[in-house]
């Protein structure tokens, strides 16, 4: 997504700071052993914005192909990065006939090494180099999506390296954290239901106040009435703005530029921090190793062995606020660890004095050293800068997304009561992406409006009070 951010510039940013992107000779070998290099992908490219064309492979297994060339790794555990291309060959292979991945026609394997050039990308490039980037932001763990966006909430995935198993987790997140002192949050869905709360026993039994749509969010932001924190979500389907790999990109562009300037147009904007993050690379390339030396977040036994003291292949990340220079490439000392997706968790902690969840995010670098200035910019770097649109559609639109499957497995689970008492339910065969965002919508409404969701609201309030009541008194 940025790798050629700053490359025309030597891969330094205007203020002389230094920028890990591409040099354009990076490379993978091919089944001949002869290196492809990366490519810019620029808007006239065929399908640019729906690139690589075809889904990669993202879970534990293949991620350890494309970091080591070996499902298994070595030990020690040293990345090269050189199975990236071999790891999209064969799934390029395999995927084409499938259409639970979709690939488009003219899809070739060495699609995997091209990168967005800055042009391409103009929103999110725009604000990279309006305000920061990161270049050395690793995913929590190499693995897929549930396992990473546990990380950012409550700094554990609590063993699991992949979406498969969709019971959720039980430990405390950071918005019940954030409950337990007083301060407030938010969750927004895009169009729908939020898949974040029904991932935690305190988001579960969390009011609905705390949770919206898109538009509520926009409205929030105009009054200024955001509260301390605000997670957004993407619309996970196929024809939705997440940015997935293969999935129209420059949607993704719109919901940045709409998010921003929903901030930027409000009246809190300049005690703002928006962090602009991928939960994973999405089996894309990228040239530098993840480091070893993660902090395990607890004594959770991890799937297939996987002991957490390795960090996840790096994910693009952008924090925009009118208290950052222009320019700036933030990165933390070699002495400590890198940052993941907990620093997130670190910031909110350090901000308003919460504990730690887990030994993770109590060993992570918080982002707070990049609001370097007092007074804030009243400059805008995307002024005039218009939103790419695509040409083209994303392959296999109808079809579920992967995402749409897991939120709706998860759905299905929800504790409702039917009329005969029971709480048994299963799903219904569902077919299209249409069938099943219906049902996640359908079925949470029946939970939201069911009398054990309405108890389990009214225990947890009450628990919270005589929490904050004991605070009180002590103090």
């Amino acid at each position: 997504m940025l790798g050629f951010l700053y490359t025309d510039q030597g891969n330094k940013s205007p203020s002389g700071q230094e920028c890990e992107g591409l040099s354009g000779n990076e490379f993978n070998p091919d089944a001949n052993n002869k290196p492809v290099k990366v490519f810019r992908i620029t808007p006239d490219m065929r399908n640019a914005y729906f690139m690589p064309s075809c889904d990669p492979g993202e879970d534990y297994f293949q991620v350890n192909q494309q970091l080591f060339g070996t499902v298994d790794p070595p030990a020690p555990p040293v990345a090269t990065n050189k199975g990236f291309l071999a790891n999209f060959t064969t799934n390029l292979a395999a995927r084409k006939t499938n259409p639970s991945f979709g690939a488009l026609p003219g899809t070739v394997p060495n699609n995997i090494m091209g990168a967005f050039a800055p042009e391409t990308l103009p929103i999110l490039s725009g604000l990279a180099r309006g305000f920061a980037v990161c270049d050395h932001w690793f995913a929590s763990v190499p693995t897929e999506t549930m396992p990473n966006r546990a990380f950012m909430c409550a700094a554990t995935s609590q063993g699991k390296m992949g979406d498969s198993n969709v019971t959720p987790f039980t430990v405390k997140s950071i918005f019940g954290h954030l409950s337990d002192a007083n301060i407030d949050w938010m969750i927004y869905g895009y169009n729908g239901t939020p898949f974040t709360r029904k991932d935690f026993p305190d988001t579960l039994s969390a009011p609905d106040d705390h949770f919206g749509k898109f538009t509520n969010f926009k409205a929030a932001a105009k009054a200024g009435n955001l509260p301390a924190y605000t997670f957004l979500e993407p619309d996970w389907s196929r024809t939705g703005n997440s940015q997935h790999p293969n999935y129209d990109v420059a949607l993704g562009e719109q919901l940045i530029h709409d998010v921003y300037y929903a901030l930027q147009g409000g009246t809190k904007w300049n005690q703002t921090l928006l962090i602009v993050i991928y939960d994973e690379h999405g089996g894309n390339y990228d040239h530098v190793p993840p480091p070893q030396g993660a902090v395990p977040p607890d004594n959770s036994v991890g799937d297939y062995g996987f002991d957490f003291k390795r960090f996840g292949v790096r994910v693009p990340a952008v924090l925009v606020s009118p208290l950052i220079e222009p320019g700036t490439v933030f990165r933390v000392s070699d002495e400590t660890p890198p940052i993941d997706h907990t620093s997130i968790l670190k910031t909110i902690e350090r901000r308003w004095g919460l504990s730690p969840l887990t030994a993770r995010d109590a060993a992570a670098p918080d982002l707070g050293a990049v609001l370097t200035r007092t007074n804030a910019r009243t400059d805008d770097p995307l002024a005039g800068v218009k939103v790419p649109i695509s040409r083209g559609h994303v392959p296999s639109p109808n079809q579920p997304s992967h995402l749409q499957i897991v939120q709706a497995k998860a759905v299905e689970n929800l504790p409702v009561v039917d009329s005969k008492g029971r709480t048994d339910h299963e799903m219904p065969k569902l077919q299209t992406s249409q069938d099943y965002a219906k049902y996640i919508n359908q079925r949470t409404a029946v939970w939201q409006n069911s009398a054990h969701h309405k108890k389990a609201i009214e225990v947890e309030t009450e628990k919270r009070n005589r929490q904050l009541a004991k605070g009180a008194a002590n103090k």
